[in-house]
């Protein structure tokens, strides 16, 4: 049972003053202990703790020993009297391999430990004994024992082995711990001691981007020390690359989690610190957002999320000096954003309270529309309110609420006051509705004309250009009620939203859509070409592809086309009988050789072609040589890919890949051979890794992961088809471990495009006890396919 809103305002009302001293023992290997004193005061009546499947557990209540009727989720405190008390929760629990906890992770690099609390929303209390909701926000005060040899980090600054000072008041599901033998670099900037930490067996991998990763740090937190008018609220900022995280980050107070694909091995390309000087500005700007200022409730979770993602962005762009990060944003980002407003299961950027009743419904509105759309939506606000009365109407709530929670309707009073605009009639139409408008494009005797399909006013960038696409012109325009007649432009190609300010879907005219179709690579500018190519895709992926994929300059562009194109079309829809002759083109595409060397744009086409080409030879060559036929040298990640594939198409035994894995001998090589082992197709290769997914009860979530990926082959249709069944029927079991393993499991619906049948089965399915999490997975999918 997960915490109900009702719940949660009821406790809200009854509570106050709350204290956490937390003492952890993580030297044992099977379990830890847990040990709490919560402090707190109360107008009276009973309450109660959370606390997830204790093993043992003790609990006084004002120094007496009580006997609580714990059903291994609450611990009931009832008839208690008005004012202050003191409850002591000692506990052992044991450690998971899910994330959902106290996790585990022996690296099998060197064999050494590493534990890790990486908390959110239904997980603290898998931790320790807590009132678990956001706006019961509380000092913690960290004891830890733990090796004496391991570093151990958490939100406060250490004050001596394993004892940390007392935090300022923060919602416990951003609580932290991370235990074991990291390598570190540790400096000083404005006064506040920072860290970058790794597991040992990374240790190079830090230090080569070391620099790199503090100047990052250095400069984001500069700009937010310019930008916001509070000052940076903890009293230290440490940042680590952790195991097996179950997302991309995590903004712990004073301690930001990172998944390790962040600090990739090998090769870093252009777009891999795009996207981490992106991810660090987004945790970065929690700070203030998110941890300084909480929401209330699970609803105003894109107050957090929206404000975070656009932040990320845009201040990688523009502050950190990673141009094309914008160029990302649009091609790989805001086109997941689209799709997921066509659902059944879209809903407000901003959703009402109501429509959150609980927390397994909170864990949900983590999506795209959270983060795509509302990123999107927030920079049409800041186009269409202006950036200073923006970051006017933002630090004066920021003030107003530090260390406490707010709503959407704070944050609007503070924007409503700072600008002279209708803010509260911009929120109605973009943050309080579901579903998104259209730009369209019509002709009047050549003339183009802008009209928008939909109810919001837009602020956007327009740009015109020859029939030949040259670039002719740009004009920032607002577009509303009334049809906007571009009367210089007669004749010209015209791009709506050419620099993507605002979030609506593109329906061009003829004209436009004809020229761009047969020469989208020749538009000059990047960003343009960002916002066109998933327009484009959408239409006739294959012929655009096998036209524009040779000529297209931009990796990341490459690399967003290529995506999109498997995860929607040859993993979801494309007939079985199909998709050969379809990964043909995409191969083909990725084959052609550019004019002029560029390592970036080879690296995006190399790995597009290891997962498209049927050609074991090319493989075996590349995989020999440990590089491409133009000479790129190989990384492990695309090494795994070629091995994946060859695996896939049955050109490599069992033996080989075990050879591989010990040649690799890290964590990541584990999971590739799973993939690759999966991957096979053979009847007893394919029983082997559904056991492993199944039967496993301790299986993590990247194992899952791994083996799911390379299990689900659109080119094994035959062979996978008894499979989907048991899919059905197996995954609502699975997906009761906890939210984030449901997460997984719903990620490894089949990877086939599914016969009336197969999608009647999902939906009668659907109409039993499905967890909540799951539930939404497999209503995307089938929305997805038959979209």
């Amino acid at each position: 049972m997960s915490l109900t809103l009702a719940e949660a305002r009821a406790r809200a009302a009854a509570l106050s003053e709350i204290s956490y001293d937390l003492a952890l023992d993580v030297t044992g290997t099977d379990d830890f202990r847990s040990r709490a004193v919560i402090r707190f005061t109360t107008t009276g009546g009973g309450t109660f703790l959370e606390l997830h499947r204790a093993q043992t557990l003790d609990v006084l209540l004002d120094g007496t020993v009580i006997t609580p009727a714990y059903d291994g989720r609450r611990i009931p405190l009832d008839d208690l009297a008005p004012g202050k008390h003191e409850v002591i929760v000692d506990a052992r629990l044991r450690y998971v391999t899910d994330g959902e906890g106290l996790h585990t992770f022996t690296d099998p690099a060197d064999g050494e430990r590493y534990v890790g609390g990486y908390l959110g929303l239904d997980i603290t209390q898998r931790l320790f004994a807590c009132f678990d909701q956001l706006d019961l926000k509380a000092p913690i005060t960290l004891t830890v024992e733990a090796d004496p040899a391991w570093t151990v980090l958490s939100n406060g600054v250490p004050t001596g082995p394993g004892t940390f000072a007392t935090t300022p008041p923060i919602a416990c599901d951003l609580f932290v711990v991370a235990a074991g033998p990291f390598h570190s670099v540790r400096w000083e900037h404005a006064g506040v001691p920072m860290g970058w930490h790794a597991r040992r067996s990374l240790a190079a991998e830090l230090d080569r981007d070391a620099a790199e990763l503090r100047r990052v740090t250095e400069v984001c937190w500069d700009h937010f020390a310019r930008v916001f008018t509070e000052p940076f609220p903890f009293d230290s900022y440490d940042q680590v690359f952790v195991p097996e995280l179950n997302w991309g980050a995590q903004e712990n107070p004073g301690c930001v989690t990172f998944n390790e694909f962040l600090l990739p091995r090998g090769r870093v390309t252009g777009d891999d610190r795009r996207r981490r000087a992106m991810v660090i500005a987004h945790e970065m700007s929690h700070m203030w957002f998110g941890d300084l200022v909480s929401p209330v409730w699970w609803e105003d979770a894109w107050l957090n999320e929206s404000f975070a993602d656009y932040m990320g962005f845009e201040v990688a762009e523009t502050a950190a000096g990673y141009a094309g990060t914008r160029v990302s944003f649009e091609a790989l980002h805001k086109p997941g954003a689209y799709d997921a407003d066509r659902r059944r299961s879209t809903h407000p950027v901003a959703p009402a309270s109501a429509d959150v009743p609980d927390v397994a419904t909170a864990t949900t509105i983590f999506d795209h529309i959270s983060y795509g759309k509302g990123n999107a939506t927030l920079r049409q606000l800041v186009t269409w309110l202006g950036e200073e009365d923006f970051l006017t109407g933002v630090n004066a709530h920021l003030t107003r609420h530090r260390f406490g929670n707010a709503t959407l309707e704070d944050l609007l009073s503070a924007l409503d006051t700072a600008s002279p605009r209708d803010v509260r009639g911009w929120a109605e139409v973009w943050l309080r509705r579901a579903g998104h408008d259209t730009i369209r494009v019509t002709r009047r005797n050549g003339v183009p004309v802008l009209t928008r399909d939909g109810v919001r006013p837009h602020r956007f960038t327009v740009t015109a250009y020859t029939p030949d696409l040259e670039p002719v012109g740009s004009r920032l325009i607002d577009l509303g009620d009334e049809p906007l007649v571009l009367a210089d432009w007669p004749g010209l190609v015209v791009v709506p939203n050419a620099h993507g300010e605002t979030f609506a879907r593109l329906d061009l005219d003829r004209q436009s859509s004809d020229a761009l179709t047969e020469g989208l690579t020749a538009v000059p500018d990047p960003l343009v070409r960002a916002v066109l190519w998933p327009a484009l895709l959408d239409r006739d992926p294959l012929p655009l592809l096998a036209r524009q994929l040779p000529r297209e300059p931009s990796p990341t562009l490459i690399t967003a086309a290529l995506d999109r194109t498997r995860n929607s079309l040859i993993r979801r829809t494309l007939p079985a009988a199909d998709v050969p002759a379809a990964l043909d083109v995409i191969a083909a595409a990725c084959a052609t050789a550019a004019t002029e060397p560029d390592e970036q744009r080879d690296v995006a086409l190399a790995k597009g072609l290891a997962w498209s080409t049927a050609d074991t030879g090319l493989l075996r060559r590349w995989l020999a040589a440990n590089a491409t036929d133009a000479g790129l040298t190989l990384d492990p990640d695309l090494r795994w890919s070629l091995l994946r594939r060859l695996a896939e198409l049955g050109g490599v035994e069992a033996a080989e890949i075990d050879a591989e894995q010990h040649r690799d001998g890290t964590a990541d090589g584990v999971l590739g051979a799973l993939t690759a082992l999966a991957a096979r197709p053979t009847t007893e290769a394919k029983a082997q890794a559904w056991a492993a997914m199944t039967e496993d009860a301790g299986v993590s979530g990247r194992r899952f992961r791994a083996l799911a990926a390379g299990f689900w082959s659109p080119s094994q249709r035959e062979l996978l088809a008894p499979y989907l069944p048991a899919y059905v029927t197996a995954a609502p079991a699975l997906a009761r471990r906890g939210s984030a393993f449901a997460a997984e499991v719903g990620r490894a619906f089949p990877a086939l495009a599914l016969t009336d049948q197969e999608n009647e089965l999902v939906r009668d399915a659907l109409r039993d006890d499905v967890p909540t999490v799951l539930r939404r997975h497999w209503d995307d999918e089938l929305d997805d396919r038959t979209a």
